[in-house]
């Protein structure tokens, strides 16, 4: 019998093109070739999508982020079919057969937010992680925090600053930051990796902050501050008819200096310490795998999700952000904690590769 074949997708037009990048290079090298044919895949910043060459870097070398080499030949998947074809210059396309799965191993807007997953759908073409709905609400933190809030999750004070208000009505924009109390992390609702996150500590600086967040997404997000210890969980969608397991919980500690864990902090060596398990009370432990799960479910989520909390000093958890398409290299955090929790990441990677192959295309 053939092996399945598996398109390892990563790049796209964003910001986190390079993160993508990262985790799609630990992808390609655990995935197990003998029970898996694979074909890697990037999508160029300028949106074409290509074969990737053999010289492509996945690593960040010399403090050089890694971007797609867009010199490949080009790929197109035809809508309503999953045949990959190839173009080259002046050439007849050529077919490279039916594709079983595609992984994306994508971050961020026109990627993680359920675009390549609508995509994918229109194309029937089956594919690792969370749908549409899933993804669009998970990558948009304002959507995000209203829907968990009414799911009963602990949220933090926060204040949505649209396009529209800082445009027009800035005054009461400051006023409504002003009562969250200062300091403030003012964020891009729709970005990850931490990029365009900055601190403010007064009114000067939420100006800055907000126009910085707004250079990557018109819609930003001020949240006040919570003094806590920042805990996450991983959550695994079940290859049977079980409930999503949660992994151990995990401490993250900014390590270089950083005020906040921020895009550095993240995936520079050195950076970061993650601590599995999380010294934390058992109840306490319990609760927050459980609010995992919950947030897992809240958002009908598929495959992997990483989600994060804060416990504060008098005990409390704090529901902070839920990714459905976490950083997925071999050291990032959710791959870490399924490791401390007794799965390998070349398991992982096939639990997920299977889990997209035993699900139907189309609405489920």
């Amino acid at each position: 019998m053939s092996k399945p074949r598996v398109a390892i997708v990563f790049g796209g037009r964003n910001s986190e093109h390079a993160v993508s990048l990262m985790g799609a290079g630990s992808v390609l090298e655990s995935i197990d070739r003998t029970k898996y044919e694979v074909i890697p895949i990037g999508i160029a910043q300028d949106g074409r999508w290509v074969l990737a060459s053999s010289g492509q870097r996945f690593a960040i070398e010399e403090g050089e982020l890694p971007e797609v080499d867009a010199s490949g030949a080009a790929i197109a998947l035809p809508s309503g079919g999953d045949e990959l074809v190839a173009y080259d210059p002046g050439s007849i396309p050529v077919e490279l057969g039916s594709v079983d799965v595609v992984f994306p191993v994508m971050h961020g807007p026109f990627a993680e937010d359920g675009t390549i997953q609508g995509l994918l759908e229109m194309a029937g073409v089956r594919y690792v992680g969370s749908g549409v709905l899933a993804s669009a609400v998970g990558m948009d933190k304002a959507y995000m925090k209203t829907v968990m809030a009414a799911a009963g999750l602990p949220i933090g004070p926060y204040v949505v600053v649209r396009d529209r208000d800082w445009r027009l009505d800035r005054e009461r924009v400051h006023k409504e930051v002003e009562e969250l109390g200062w300091p403030v992390f003012v964020k891009p609702a729709r970005a990850g990796s931490s990029q365009g996150i900055s601190k403010a500590d007064d009114r000067d600086s939420l100006e800055r902050a907000v126009e910085f967040a707004r250079g990557f997404d018109p819609k930003v997000l001020v949240e006040a501050a919570i003094v806590g210890r920042e805990i996450e969980c991983a959550v695994l969608e079940s290859l049977g008819d079980e409930p999503p397991a949660a992994s151990r919980p995990g401490e993250v500690r900014v390590e270089g200096g950083q005020s906040f864990f921020d895009f550095e902090a993240k995936y520079y060596p050195d950076q970061m310490s993650l601590t599995v398990p999380a010294e934390l009370p058992e109840a306490v432990a319990e609760e927050l795998r459980a609010m995992a799960v919950l947030a897992f479910e809240t958002l009908e989520c598929e495959g992997l999700s990483r989600v994060d909390f804060f416990y504060t000093p008098e005990g409390k958890l704090i529901f902070n952000e839920i990714n459905t398409m976490p950083g997925f290299t071999s050291l990032s955090v959710a791959p870490q904690l399924w490791a401390a929790s007794g799965l390998t990441y070349p398991d992982l990677v096939d639990r997920l590769i299977q889990l997209a192959l035993r699900r139907s295309p189309g609405l489920r």
